[in-house]
């Protein structure tokens, strides 16, 4: 199957999950996808993930969901920086979520990050997703 936007199709599976209140989901793995659950798991917004490799060369991601008295902790989850239009962003203008009570996970030179690691890293890129 062929994806135009890989990230966009998992932040939705993780959304669409949430919302029947799934302890799990999978999505194919990638690298790129791969490092942006490293940033969700850091923030605390997921329990974690596991990579799960097939004889047939494919991987797939199992991504462990994280509620809080039945409530999803993601509240919302959306993709910023779209194959049609990218967005990117310069040290002082990464866009803040929810006053710093979210997350904006960017595509740097340095690999991908929070919001506040690129800013303390004084590294700007690509905006991909904000969670909050």
């Amino acid at each position: 199957m062929n994806l135009t936007d890989p990230l966009g199709d998992m932040l939705t599976r993780i959304r669409n999950a949430q919302m029947r209140n799934k302890t799990s989901v999978s999505t194919p793995a990638s690298k790129l996808r791969a490092r942006v659950l490293d940033v969700l798991k850091s923030e605390g917004f997921i329990r974690g993930y596991s990579r799960t490799d097939f004889e047939n060369g494919t991987a797939v991601l199992d991504i462990e969901l994280k509620y809080n008295d039945q409530e999803p902790v993601i509240r919302e989850i959306k993709r910023v920086s779209k194959p049609g239009r990218r967005v990117y962003a310069s040290v002082k203008s990464i866009p803040q979520v929810a006053n710093g009570l979210g997350v904006s996970i960017l595509s740097t030179p340095k690999g991908v990050m929070a919001d506040h690691e690129a800013r303390s890293q004084n590294v700007g890129g690509e905006v991909l997703c904000q969670v909050f």
